[in-house]
């Protein structure tokens, strides 16, 4: 990035541990970093696990940002927090340097303040690094991908709506049905898609791959530190979590570090089948698959819902979302681009497509992304419900 003349400014809070930790983990915490804060609503949740990316984005410190991905922690804060993000495809932008965990998953990408400026970071970052291997096909894949932003790029397009992604926010739903409106303006061929068959087996078997890999892989990260860390192993990590519990497991546990560490490895038939059955159901059998059925360009789906407030007592409280980890567990490219609003916090429009379709992908949301001209701004309100808008609807009538 700094060959291409960008100004780094320094580095983002980050969710501990990538959200990995624990299952009842709040997005934004990190022990060293405390509580990144979502711009729009300060006492609602930025998502993660690359939060203070997008929050800095959306605040309007930076014009783009770095985040890291396995499922969901680009695109969920960026469309929490009202910016564009970009998953790319396994393998189009190095890992070097990345604590991992997952291989099969991990990804860097842009999180930025519009199509544009996501193009022009993607652009500068993507490309082959003989340290990861899963790079070697990124140099015959790479794009000028400003080159590709046109604003009708939508014209003639055949885009999926993934219906069985919707129905987990009313409201973002109505968002959603204005954007497909935008979409069909602009020229796109809109086809139902109502069902996608064993939905519900990918997250399990995705569970197992995710603790199986970080194991494996943060292992051999560590191996590889300088002699100043301590931590060498995830059992050294977990044991380091155990002396300091009272900054580190103040708020949540290490539930997942725990599991991740009783798993047997990568040859083993566990992690083998469900590495299978997650990537077949995702891949094959999902984006692939409907793609193929319909003769499609792209899939599309609402990203999340509105922010959820923090909460130190049950941890993230989400309510559903999207189709992200169908992206996420094929390895293919998600871009996320701001949709509109639900009672002032922002929601995002999933664009989903096959592996190395990047140039596509942020030529629609760039022509999306100009015809709807969004104007949205954080206000930093300390809640939602202390605003002009909402506060007297709270209050009971006059009599």
């Amino acid at each position: 990035m700094r060959a291409a003349d960008a100004v780094i400014l320094g580095k983002a809070n980050l969710s501990e541990w990538a959200n990995i930790r624990s299952n009842f983990s709040i997005s934004g915490w990190s022990a060293i970093g405390g509580q990144t804060r979502n711009p729009y609503a300060l006492d609602r949740n930025p998502c993660g696990s690359s939060s203070g990316s997008a929050a800095a984005v959306a605040a309007g410190e930076v014009e783009a940002a770095i985040g890291t991905e396995t499922d969901g922690s680009i695109t969920c804060p960026a469309a929490i927090n009202g910016v564009v993000g970009l998953k790319p495809t396994v393998g189009l932008v190095s890992r070097r340097r990345i604590i991992p965990i997952s291989h099969s998953q991990d990804t860097a990408g842009p999180i930025a303040k519009d199509v544009t400026t996501a193009a022009r970071v993607l652009s500068a970052i993507a490309g082959s690094d003989p340290d990861d291997p899963a790079t070697r096909d990124a140099d015959a894949h790479g794009s000028d991908y400003l080159s590709v932003l046109k604003t009708d790029a939508l014209n003639g397009a055949r885009i999926g709506v993934m219906r069985f992604a919707t129905g987990w926010s009313p409201e973002t739903d109505k968002v959603f049905e204005q954007a497909l409106s935008v979409l069909k303006k602009k020229g796109a061929t809109l086809v139902d898609i109502k069902e996608l068959k064993d939905r519900d087996k990918i997250g399990a078997a995705e569970f197992q791959v995710l603790l199986t890999e970080l194991k494996a892989d943060l292992n051999v990260y560590l191996a590889t530190t300088p002699p100043a860390v301590k931590t060498r192993t995830l059992a050294d990590v977990i044991a380091f979590n155990s002396a300091h519990a009272e900054r580190e497991l103040g708020l949540f546990g290490q539930d997942t570090f725990i599991k991740a560490e009783g798993t047997k490895g990568l040859d083993h038939p566990d992690y083998k089948k469900a590495r299978e059955t997650s990537l077949r159901i995702a891949g094959r059998d999902g984006i692939d698959a409907m793609i193929a059925k319909d003769h499609l360009d792209a899939l599309v789906c609402p990203t999340m819902p509105p922010a959820w407030k923090i909460d130190a007592a049950n941890g993230d409280q989400i309510k559903g979302g999207g189709a992200g980890d169908l992206a996420a567990v094929a390895g293919y490219p998600h871009l996320t681009v701001p949709m509109g609003g639900v009672r002032g916090m922002p929601v995002g429009l999933s664009i989903i497509g096959p592996a190395w379709s990047e140039a596509r992908l942020l030529g629609y949301g760039f022509a999306y992304e100009q015809a709807i001209k969004l104007k949205m701004a954080p206000r930093f309100l300390p809640a939602i419900e202390g605003s002009p808008e909402i506060a007297p609807l709270l209050e009971p009538m006059k009599r």
